[in-house]
């Protein structure tokens, strides 16, 4: 079992690579880092002596004043090495530059720079280093206005703002689930790579970008449709877009009914891709569910009874709560890395519809069990 530990382990990639490492409990142990160890050097020493190794992601990324950034920069990496030197730590140091390296800004030159350091701190040491040059990273929970321009927009869709091009170039992309890929196989290999320019996979225009996040916008945000994913791109765009609604005012979404003599008639999605449709009966005080999915599309509608559905991000306390009435149907949605669940709390039986957007394969589940 590998012991990894992650400088920036709350930031947007070290988030995602801390929880994803976490799948897998009998490979990886994660050693937590907390951000004062940079600046007490024991506590930073003990965390050095625990990994094998340690993937270096704390970084500052935007300031008014670039100066700021390059210095802060620099004096983590110089932190980190102090560190390595004093413990006589022999770990494989990951460490994530960026494609702004060429650029005429302070920020590339930090990120250069850093890399030349550790890498220099390898070879005189006996450690392994992989330098990774990363292209623009985009996915789930991004911070708007420090991330990526697709964190931006995709808030400003999803409250209220009217997103603009400012500059309207051609981005290389790496959606962040598969930069965390990355870094895993990196782990798996452990070979010294100085400068590994990690492949973007997607390259397209801001405004392409921002007509895309407009659809989604118009088609799932204001009329729950989902729209149709033709490209991993798609997929990716397209949850990265969910994770920005505020869940908790947004749900649960009242159906529309058509209600004539005979009864009622009720739409329960419109989409543009495929999937699988089920229904479950659930008798009262039953709960289903627990679990996450790192990729799936989700939609849970109460037909008939009284539910309560929960949802919490697994790196979080905050447990949302929907309550449900088939009297007036609705539903919820599950945005990826939420562990949700459903309770029948009414007195008869609870009759649930669930649509999926991809058959259940228990050789590839994306599904994992932990409670709300």
């Amino acid at each position: 079992m590998k012991k990894i530990g992650i400088t920036g382990q709350n930031g947007f990639v070290g988030s995602h690579l801390y929880n994803t490492l976490g799948l897998q409990p009998e490979e990886y142990e994660r050693i937590d880092f907390k951000k004062e160890y940079f600046e007490q050097p024991g506590l930073l020493d003990e965390f050095v002596k625990k990994c094998d190794v340690i993937v270096h992601l704390a970084a500052m990324n935007r300031h008014p004043d670039p100066e700021v950034i390059y210095f802060q920069n620099i004096e983590l990496v110089k932190q980190l090495v102090g560190s390595l030197k004093r413990t006589g730590s022999k770990a494989h140091l990951i460490f994530s530059s960026s494609s702004q390296e060429e650029r005429d800004n302070l920020y590339g030159k930090s990120k250069k720079e850093g890399r030349s350091l550790l890498a220099d701190w390898a070879r005189e040491n006996g450690g392994i280093f992989t330098g990774m040059v990363i292209p623009n990273v985009f996915g789930p929970f991004g911070k708007p206005n420090y991330n990526s321009f697709i964190a931006t927009f995709c808030h400003q869709l999803t409250h209220g703002e009217n997103p603009v091009v400012d500059v309207d170039g051609e981005v290389k992309l790496i959606y962040v689930g598969e930069l965390v890929q990355e870094i895993m196989n990196q782990i798996q290999t452990a070979e010294s790579k100085e400068h590994y320019p990690v492949p973007f996979t997607t390259s397209m225009k801001v405004s392409e970008v921002l007509a895309k996040l407009k659809h989604y916008k118009k088609l799932y945000f204001d009329h729950g449709e989902i729209p149709e994913l033709v490209t991993n791109f798609d997929y990716q765009l397209f949850n990265t877009f969910r994770s920005y609604f505020d869940i908790a005012s947004h749900y649960p979404v009242k159906f529309k009914q058509n209600i004539d003599p005979r009864g009622a008639f009720v739409e329960v999605i419109r989409l543009g891709i495929g999937g699988q449709c089920s229904f479950s009966t659930t008798v009262p005080g039953i709960t289903r569910g627990n679990h996450f999915h790192t990729r799936k599309i989700e939609r849970f509608a109460v037909i008939k009874g009284k539910a309560l559905i929960q949802l919490r991000k697994i790196d979080t306390d905050e447990v949302l709560d929907f309550y449900l009435d088939g009297k007036e149907p609705a539903y919820v949605d599950m945005p990826i890395w939420y562990t949700h669940n459903i309770k029948n709390i009414g007195e008869e039986e609870l009759l649930t519809m669930f649509w999926i957007n991809e058959p259940y394969d228990p050789e590839d589940a994306d599904t994992y069990f932990v409670e709300v």
